[in-house]
């Protein structure tokens, strides 16, 4: 059952602890142009913590719907971090929703919170990552750079099985893919990926700087090498 309860209610829970002054030092940090509270994250993160428990599958993602149309920067990652849960089922409509808000992604902080909640579904379903694929191609730099924030989870495998090695690969060559792009988000996501690779498979992170860590902006290939011996 949708929540009945209407959105100032939650809405009212952060405001209480805007502070004006750190407002203005988030917005001049993001450079994005919206509301800013001042809202710490670890405030946002007991208060979704409790709305999670208060409200079914149907009432959160109406609920993180809404905070995210109000475009305030503490609201919309409220919204994220609303949806970011490991079990949730169904969650059809959740993967809906925070596919709905890429082309609205427009700095780093709200893509990267919503991207955490995407990885959940990603795990939840592999098959996703077809989906995922489209966004490689995309026109919007957020919208690409996302297809790799949302899959870092297949960097951080011990003992990865073979379909999840398929999917590394997969995801390796989306990044090959993304090396001629110049932008400064998209080589930090690429060295973002096999920084977090190289803990754990170092080998392929060797191989992909090998073929392509010459085509790469200076500070994003030292960034990948940064944990490989030698």
């Amino acid at each position: 059952m949708t929540n009945p309860v209407p959105l100032e209610y939650y809405l009212d829970q952060i405001k209480f602890h805007a502070d004006a002054h750190r407002a203005k030092q988030v917005a001049a940090y993001h450079k994005a142009q919206r509301p800013y509270l001042g809202v710490p994250n670890p405030i946002l993160n007991d208060l979704t913590k409790a709305w999670r428990k208060e409200l079914d599958v149907s009432g959160r993602v109406a609920l993180a719907d809404a905070l995210w149309r109000t475009n305030i920067h503490e609201s919309r990652v409220a919204a994220s971090k609303l949806l970011t849960q490991a079990r949730i089922r169904p969650d059809e409509a959740v993967w809906s929703l925070l596919q709905s808000w890429l082309p609205e992604f427009d700095a780093w902080a709200i893509a990267d919170h919503a991207c955490t909640a995407v990885q959940k579904r990603l795990i939840a379903d592999p098959n996703r990552l077809d989906q995922v694929a489209e966004w490689t191609v995309s026109d919007h730099m957020w919208t690409k750079r996302a297809a790799l924030v949302s899959t870092l989870p297949w960097t951080k495998q011990n003992h990865p099985k073979p379909d999840d090695l398929e999917r590394r690969d997969r995801i390796l060559q989306w990044a090959a893919g993304y090396v001629p792009d110049r932008d400064w988000f998209i080589q930090k996501a690429i060295a973002w990926w096999l920084r977090e690779l190289s803990k754990h498979d170092p080998e392929r992170v060797i191989v992909f700087l090998d073929r392509h860590g010459d085509e790469m902006k200076p500070f994003a290939r030292k960034e990948a090498g940064k944990y490989l011996r030698g």
